[in-house]
């Protein structure tokens, strides 16, 4: 593969997981085109069913919750039910020389949609490709998506206070996860430049099990399985004290990590009632947590929760405010850094930050287009593929785009 041209990536995708790996393609300065079906009689919703959840923007298929895994991208639809269509993705990856192709459909349709690797690879035989799927090719015919998944392995069966309902995370984090992962492990393919191509296969479920390197190893060791993994709240498992605590105007978290830290802050004026020998360790403090916890509370308490901050900041210890996402966008660290696009009616919006500066973001004062809507690249993208307008119409009669 030669590097020094721009990376190209044909992404069939829907949902979260996917799209936000190639989001972040798109943030190194990749050219990302999406995949989707396209509109049917009677199918009131074609293409990413994404395009239709969240707030209504005027436009019926760019809501909310599909623009910001979506900027920076084009779109294209093709049916890939018919082999015409089939035939189409052929040449579109020969002709615009794709370097990358990816997908998160269930894996049993691979083959019926003529999407698989040993085919897709007759168009270029070094072609990257990679699948994201709920639980690999060994499920085919696995559905997964992500709150479910955090169920199946163990993620909600974690969270939560010890006496209530088992909860998911906030945010999709298998979703998250298995995008990321899918990221890098096409990196490490373009970084290999292996001749004949490369087929990867992202399962979702496994992901999230190499995630549970704090909570699986412990199998092996724990004397108390049923103490080790109940739903700890906002307790820290096994470092003690980390937990959330009630301030004069709002809450703080605090998180002792070790030893010295514990001795820097039970030493500090004020809290020197939290100090003794039983606590001076870890194991000690474990013994005592729930006092701890209640000690630290009724201190914390008489601060305001700017006050406590800054008194653990002096000490250098792990201290937060308990922010809102409204307050996350507000902090300067972040709101300088949030990537920006512009709607169709010509509203700026501040969406949110890659995971790091690229030189592509700052070239571009961190503003991306807007996500793309269902097709809108179709005349462009054929039309570099080698067919004319009129070949493309007739495409756009007979229902294959």
């Amino acid at each position: 593969m030669d590097l020094d041209k721009r990376i190209t990536i044909l992404s069939l995708e829907q949902a979260l997981a996917l799209p936000f790996a190639t989001q972040r393609m798109v943030q190194q300065g990749w050219r990302v085109i999406r995949i989707e079906t396209p509109s049917e009689e009677g199918v009131e919703n074609a293409g990413d069913p994404n395009r239709y959840i969240g707030a209504d923007l005027g436009f019926h298929d760019l809501h909310s919750y599909y623009i910001a895994p979506n900027i920076g991208k084009e779109a294209i639809t093709i049916n890939l039910k018919k082999k015409e269509g089939q035939a189409l993705l052929l040449k579109i990856i020969k002709e615009l020389k794709v370097d990358v192709f990816m997908c998160n459909t269930l894996p049993k349709r691979h083959h019926q949609l003529g999407i698989d690797f040993q085919t897709l690879k007759e168009a270029n035989p070094d072609l990257i490709w990679c699948s994201i799927s709920a639980m690999g090719p060994d499920y085919p015919s696995r559905a997964g998506y992500d709150p479910a998944l955090q169920a199946l392995m163990g993620y909600t069966f974690l969270t939560g206070e010890p006496d209530g309902k088992p909860v998911p995370c906030g945010i999709p984090i298998i979703d998250l996860k298995a995008g990321d992962e899918a990221f890098t492990q096409v990196i490490l393919a373009i970084m290999a430049k292996k001749i004949g191509g490369k087929e990867i296969h992202i399962s979702m479920a496994q992901c999230a099990a190499s995630w549970l390197i704090t909570a699986l190893p412990q199998l092996e060791f724990a004397k108390k399985e049923e103490e080790l993994f109940a739903r700890s709240g906002n307790e820290h498992r096994s470092f003690i004290p980390c937990n959330v605590y009630p301030t004069s105007d709002g809450m703080v978290y605090l998180a002792i990590g070790n030893d010295s830290q514990w001795a820097k802050f039970s030493s500090q004026k004020g809290f020197e009632p939290l100090a003794s020998e039983s606590r001076e360790t870890n194991a000690g403090r474990m013994l005592e947590k729930e006092n701890i916890y209640r000690e630290i509370g009724e201190h914390t308490i008489h601060y305001s929760t700017q006050e406590f901050v800054d008194l653990g900041l002096k000490l250098n210890l792990s201290v937060s405010p308990v922010n809102t996402i409204k307050e996350v966008a507000s902090l300067e660290f972040i709101s300088s850094k949030l990537i920006r696009t512009q709607l169709p009616d010509g509203k700026s919006v501040s969406l949110f930050p890659s995971a790091i500066e690229t030189d592509f973001l700052k070239s571009r004062n961190n503003t991306l287009s807007c996500a793309p809507r269902l097709g809108q690249h179709n005349q462009e993208v054929l039309q570099e593929a080698g067919y004319s307008k009129l070949d493309i119409d007739i495409m756009e009669q007979n229902k294959l785009i």
